[in-house]
């Protein structure tokens, strides 16, 4: 199908057009948080089995050291933040709302902070195993907000065959700008992780999507590929990474919907996208790899958008892994009038239930809601048959018969004949409900549920 005929198509009515709020943060350019007097680096931020500490207490490291190491293949290593002593290896709160191990870094006060741990490495005589390692041995996952190992998606699945790397730019969640700020930023090295991407997976092309409110960054990732063109010395244009520009709506940056929108192609239910040919990363994710390969360095800070009405100084602050969610409020002027901190967009991000946690591979951003901005409709109607669910539903389920369901406890009939798992928890639902029901809190208990009866079984 082509692009065009699938914008004028039926799957342009779902989804949502929601309010974007990305003004605030949107023309701010990336700047460095201050280190927190104390880092808190969980040894679990990341899908998968958690890391296994290789420091001890009283130790001191230097940053970007490694201090743990990955606990398996579905695992990843992780580095100091900053050079100090580690004070203390033990449970430390979670986003979850559960305790998890950390190791606790007290910063040096005096020291320079510069990265004194790598070493160059010359990626291009590397075969593709060695990449996969290379990539592990970064630590970087997904930085979308997923946290899935990376090395593990540049893993080609045995019988499976990938001829297009999609590079993911949308960021179509409100607020949330620092997707958009590494694009215009650090094109270069987008271009370089989606490049290794390519050679790892044995790709010929590569395609990255931006969403068509983001064109500055459209024309910088196009310069960036035009100067390289050049430094190879092919053909600009050669068509190898293109670049494309998307409609801006919500999910727009969902793995399915954007591989649907980009190359008409369809990930089957339950399926991923290396059953149709595809290796889906976010682009920032494949900005780390780019800047930390080549230097054999760890992934020890990240972008995170600091924003909402409830903050004085809103920004693109690049962060030190493990600083506690309450020093960067601090540092960037929070509200006494806080009535919610969400981790990530509103859409999908969790709200938090402490400020002592510390800020993870996978927040993306730090949204913080006054009591003016909050939802006042606390109490929720029955169903009216209205149908707002269905339509706006970008993978055609039907939320209202999930949701009825659920209330009924009926969790393993959802993902069986009603397709529960397909739901990827977009909370456009939820969104246009008129009877104010949290179905996708539904969905997300529901598939706890299963988890957890399977587990038994």
């Amino acid at each position: 199908m082509a692009l065009m005929e699938f914008f004028t198509g039926k799957h342009l009515d779902r989804g949502l057009h929601v309010p974007e709020h990305k003004d605030l943060t949107s023309g701010l350019a990336i700047r460095r948080l201050p280190f927190a007097p104390m880092l808190v680096v969980p040894l679990s931020q990341h899908a998968g089995v958690p890391a296994i500490p290789i420091v001890q207490e009283g130790q001191e490291v230097v940053r970007g050291e490694p201090i743990a190491k990955a606990g398996g293949f579905v695992s990843v290593p992780m580095h100091a933040p900053a050079t100090g002593r580690v004070t203390k290896i033990a449970l430390a709160p979670t986003a979850r709302g559960d305790l998890s191990m950390a190791i606790y870094i007290t910063p040096y006060q005096a020291a320079s902070q510069e990265v004194l741990y790598g070493a160059p490495q010359d990626i291009e005589q590397m075969t593709p195993e060695e990449i996969v390692q290379a990539v592990q041995n970064t630590g970087v996952v997904g930085l979308g907000g997923a946290a899935f190992p990376t090395h593990v998606k540049l893993k080609v699945p045995d019988g499976k065959k990938i001829d297009t790397v999609v590079v993911n730019g949308c960021e179509c969640e409100p607020y949330l700008t620092t997707d958009h700020r590494v694009m215009l930023e650090h094109p270069a090295a987008v271009l370089h992780g989606t490049r290794i991407a390519m050679g790892a997976l044995g790709a010929p092309k590569a395609v990255i999507g931006v969403e068509d409110n983001k064109m500055d960054a459209v024309e910088a990732l196009r310069d960036a590929i035009d100067a390289d063109d050049v430094r190879r010395g092919v053909p600009r244009g050669s068509g190898e990474i293109k670049v494309e520009a998307v409609p801006a709506k919500y999910p727009q940056g969902a793995e399915k919907m954007l591989v649907k929108v980009l190359l008409g192609r369809e990930v089957p239910t339950r399926g991923l996208p290396a059953d149709v040919g595809l290796a889906v990363f976010n682009v920032a994710t494949l900005a780390q790899i780019g800047q930390l390969l080549p230097v054999r360095q760890g992934l020890i800070e990240r972008v995170v958008t600091v924003t909402g009405p409830g903050v004085r100084k809103p920004g693109n602050y690049l962060v030190a892994l493990g600083t506690p969610l309450r020093w960067a409020l601090e540092q960037a002027d929070c509200s006494d009038q806080v009535s919610s901190v969400i981790l990530g967009g509103p859409m999908m991000g969790p709200s938090v239930g402490s400020l002592d946690i510390p800020i993870t591979k996978g927040v993306t951003g730090i949204l913080v809601l006054t009591h003016k901005e909050v939802n006042g409709h606390s109490r929720m109607w029955p169903c009216i048959h209205c149908a707002a669910c269905v339509d706006v539903c970008p993978i055609h389920l039907n939320p209202s018969h999930l949701g009825l369901l659920a209330r009924k406890d009926r969790y393993e009939e959802m993902e069986t004949e009603y397709h529960l798992m397909d739901c990827f928890e977009c909370a456009c639902c939820s969104y246009v409900c008129p009877s104010h029901i949290p179905l996708v809190q539904y969905f997300r208990v529901a598939k706890q549920m299963n988890r957890e009866r399977k587990a038994r079984a």
